[in-house]
């Protein structure tokens, strides 16, 4: 099997770099024209999880980083420069804007996300629950552990 990526796979890396959602990134390089939500969402997990186009999307990841010289200790020293300067002209807000995002930065913090639920769990297909569970994990991060109780 070769390492190059099809143009196409090339384009999707490149798109979900530049878009950070592995569905738009799908929209964008492939035909996806009449393909349902869930049918693009799936297609666009399986080109995340190929192995060659994670490494493509590291690589990029990586080149982007260095090129702009960004790294966790810079965006943190970032924020507390804003914060201080937020703190100086008493702007509040903005003083706890920039506390905020540095938590969230370093996973202190997480953003909730809303769950619809279209049908009950025992009426949907594999497919639809396979679905469900990688929009949860794209949204909201891991599904926490299971508490009896």
């Amino acid at each position: 099997m070769s390492d190059t990526l099809t143009p196409k796979q090339e384009a999707f890396a490149q798109k979900y770099l530049e878009t950070g959602n592995a569905s738009e990134a799908y929209r964008q390089a492939y035909d996806a024209d009449g393909m349902k939500p869930a049918t693009i969402n799936r297609k666009a997990k399986d080109l995340l999880d190929n192995g060659k186009i994670a490494a493509r999307v590291n690589t990029l990841k990586q080149r982007a980083l260095k090129r702009h010289d960004v790294t966790l200790d810079s965006i943190t020293t970032e924020l507390d420069e804003a914060r201080a300067m937020a703190r100086e002209d008493r702007q509040m807000t903005a003083m706890i804007s920039a506390s905020m995002s540095k938590a969230k930065l370093h996973g202190l913090v997480t953003d909730k996300s809303d769950v619809t639920v279209r049908k009950p769990i025992a009426e949907m297909t594999d497919d639809e629950l396979n679905d469900g569970i990688a929009e949860y994990e794209r949204t909201a991060g891991t599904i926490p552990p299971r508490t009896e109780g």
